[in-house]
């Protein structure tokens, strides 16, 4: 048993609220069970109880062992001085406050629903996966689809919250922050911390003023990663580097230590040089990128603001020095998909959140006209029975797999909390 079970319990009053007594048998009568916190501190804070005659008013601990409470040092810490019960499943010492007065202790143990503690027990067992793989085509679709989108929120708002962080360092630059985050996206997991640094590297206003120029931007992006240094018999690698030269000498563009970019096992049409060479000339072609993006009325629209492809040099290099067959290398679909689902839908919940403006519907609408993602996770879901139908869904799945199945957080997820009442 975890402690999180008994959480659950006291939080919801799984338990009989008559009858009750502390273990030193003193009559108990809760009124309120108090706020649930999820930080250091005792576990539900204001909660209202009587015990005999005395009313109170304070906080809760809940352990599993009485005992735990010297465990975890809680005698030494003054915010548990405020403890006016301690909630256990077992008890099997006395707590004592400072004055030594003794803590009023009520062991849960003999007053959960046997049915309840059974399909706890079958909840957490351990499994291939996650918990409750084998019982996830039982869940009733209201409930499902609802956690669904509780899901989906929950993960544009830490993600928001990042972007909004960004947003702070860059003075309120909407298109600033647009232009870090598309880099990193467009970097993926293998290089976008690398594309990142490049971004940060680079004031946007050098990006406003050099976008008219595809060669600048070039310069600006492979120099600012360290694709420019040595020598190569490349005419174009020469000429980027002259113009790197002198764009940095104009906006005064100090040196950069960039971690070293990854070819390594990467498909060419990922290779960094050509993913840079996509955001360049994205850049180049969109100057109204950022208007564009943040009101695009829906996932065809800004396919069609995605759709560029590379310059004439790359068109025919996947690398300096080394021509290869001649090909346009538009943003694939899938890859543009990963850039909306990534950027475009987290960046307009951010900049809507700050307008004070409510975009969830509009971005639900958005990624369910989507075809749904594909990995490993979602191909276990599938086993499972639990196939997403659209990006949405695959969304609020990944979600769940990684904020909550991951984390065996069972007893505050929906699925989990209702296979407990089955």
């Amino acid at each position: 048993m975890k402690e999180d079970f008994l959480h659950y319990v006291w939080r919801y009053k799984k338990f009989p609220l008559t009858g009750l007594a502390t273990t030193s048998g003193e009559t108990l009568e809760i009124f309120n069970t108090g706020q649930y916190l999820r930080r250091s501190g005792p576990d539900f804070f204001n909660a209202q109880i009587i015990i005999g005659t005395q009313r109170w008013a304070g906080n809760i601990e809940i352990h599993l062992k009485s005992s735990d409470w010297y465990l975890h040092h809680h005698h030494h810490d003054a915010a548990y001085d405020g403890v006016i019960l301690h909630v256990v499943w077992q008890h099997d010492a006395a707590i004592f406050r400072k004055d030594n007065t003794e803590i009023p202790t009520l062991e849960l143990r003999h007053h959960i629903a046997p049915t309840l503690l059974r399909n706890y027990e079958s909840l957490i067992h351990p499994k291939s996966w996650i918990y409750c793989e084998k019982e996830l085509t039982s869940i009733d679709p209201f409930i499902l689809g609802n956690w669904m989108e509780r899901l989906f929120l929950e993960r544009l708002e830490r993600k928001s919250g990042a972007i909004l962080q960004l947003l702070d360092r860059y003075t309120g630059d909407w298109e600033a922050v647009l232009f870090c985050l598309l880099a990193k996206n467009f970097g993926l997991n293998t290089n976008g911390a690398a594309f990142l640094e490049m971004a940060e590297s680079i004031p946007f206003p050098v990006i406003r003023k050099e976008r008219f120029e595809i060669t600048a931007l070039e310069a600006l992006f492979f120099g600012r990663c360290n694709l420019l240094a040595g020598k190569k018999q490349d005419q174009y690698f020469g000429e980027l580097q002259s113009v790197f030269d002198y764009l940095c000498d104009k906006h005064r563009l100090v040196p950069i230590a960039v971690e070293p970019l990854q070819f390594f096992r990467l498909r060419p049409d990922n290779f960094p040089t050509i993913r840079l060479a996509q955001l360049a000339m994205l850049y180049h072609k969109k100057p109204h990128l950022f208007t564009d993006l943040v009101h695009a009325a829906d996932s065809s629209a800004i396919y069609d603001l995605l759709q560029v492809q590379v310059s004439p040099y790359w068109q025919e290099h996947y690398q300096f020095d080394r021509e290869s067959p001649f090909k346009r290398r538009y943003l694939s679909r899938s890859f543009m998909d990963l850039i909306i689902i990534n950027t475009v839908i987290p960046f307009r919940f951010a900049y809507a959140k700050k307008q004070g403006a409510d975009a969830l519907e509009i971005l639900m609408a958005l990624l369910q006209s989507m075809a749904p993602e594909s990995n490993s996770i979602l191909d276990h879901f599938s086993t499972f029975g639990i196939k997403p139908k659209n990006a949405f869904e695959s969304q609020s799945l990944l979600e769940l797999k990684q904020a909550f199945c991951d984390k065996s957080r069972c007893l505050e997820c929906a699925i989990g909390t209702a296979l407990l009442k089955s």
